[in-house]
């Protein structure tokens, strides 16, 4: 059985956070972080904010742009977070809750900025074994109640935000072969310290905060993801002129410029979130897909190149036909 991708929905909080907001506590400016980074602003979620709300939002706006679609026969939920609002009960829980699905599977995955990605390629598994028809797979991030706003370099990056999937059988492949791995040498240069254990030989001190060291992650992101495209494409058999779209996961537009001159692909046919989002982690790719679609980039029968990286340090690759 195939599979592909039927609708997509995003949902950002409301409070926009300008890089004017870190000079009230860090020495900073707005040039020296566009110029770095490429963020300009990023959305924060309120106090009374949790991730499995920014779900339910992003739920009610693939409703209400899709009027064609319900819930009805959903059979599973798969939320990619690192950033739950408890360990238990998981998110997939409070969203199955919140529309009351029911006989509906709930997993959680934890795989940072590549778990999207993830997701999907368990939600194609999954219906390409016979044992699911209907399944929601989220990216979704609350990283501002995470984010050590002491940290100079990292506490300008993160955002807030939700991006979802709806995943269906289909007599065409749309979702291809993917690719995934992690190099978990590296878990010690970006982690969330939420108990004290040892990483890497290294002991971590908790303190619920997100720890990267950047220079580390940011070449071997480019190292790899280069790489990884070239795997992914191999592995389905086509060339980047194949490709109409690529989306990686929005970490900073300078490993996007990097991978970009890598693999020779033009810079403006990689889709961001970065620019008005930040590092979303989980939710970027879902949240560049929605943005290119809704400024009319994207057109029915286009291949899109998807390939998230993050902590563990993990990836995953995939590409769709939309």
């Amino acid at each position: 059985m195939e599979s592909k991708i039927t609708a997509i929905a995003v949902y950002t909080p409301e409070k926009r956070i300008n890089n004017a907001y870190f000079q009230q506590f860090i020495e900073t400016n707005d040039e020296w972080i566009v110029s770095r980074t490429g963020i300009r602003e990023r959305r924060f979620a309120s106090e009374t904010q949790f991730t499995s709300d920014l779900c339910i939002q992003a739920v009610h706006n693939l409703l209400a742009e899709n009027k064609n679609i319900s819930l009805e026969g959903v059979d599973f939920i798969i939320v990619s977070t690192t950033t739950a609002d408890q360990v238990m009960p998981n998110t997939a829980s409070q969203i199955q809750n919140a529309f009351n699905i029911q006989n509906c599977g709930c997993l959680d995955i934890m795989a940072a900025c590549a778990g999207f990605v993830y997701g999907l390629v368990l939600a194609k598994g999954m219906i390409a074994a016979g044992t699911h028809k209907k399944i929601l797979v989220f990216g979704a991030e609350t990283l501002s109640k995470f984010t050590d706003f002491k940290d100079r370099t990292s506490c300008i990056l993160f955002g807030d935000g939700a991006g979802m999937a709806l995943v269906e059988p289909s007599d065409k492949a749309k979702i291809f072969n993917a690719v995934t791995g992690s190099d978990g040498g590296h878990g010690k240069d970006l982690y969330l310290s939420q108990n004290n254990s040892i990483v890497n030989g290294e002991h971590i001190e908790a303190n619920g905060k997100i720890h990267q060291n950047g220079k580390v992650v940011f070449k071997w992101a480019i190292q790899t993801v280069s790489g990884k495209i070239n795997e992914l494409l191999a592995k389905n058999a086509m060339q980047l002129e194949d490709l109409d779209w690529i989306i990686l996961h929005s970490a900073n537009m300078r490993i996007i410029e990097g991978v970009a001159g890598e693999i020779n692909y033009p810079i403006e046919k990689m889709l961001s979130s970065i620019e008005y989002c930040g590092n979303t982690s989980s939710a970027s790719i879902p949240l560049a897909w929605d943005i290119a679609r809704k400024a009319g980039k994207i057109k029915p029968g286009q291949k899109i190149l998807m390939l998230g990286f993050g902590g563990g340090l993990t990836f995953a690759g995939v590409i769709i036909e939309v």
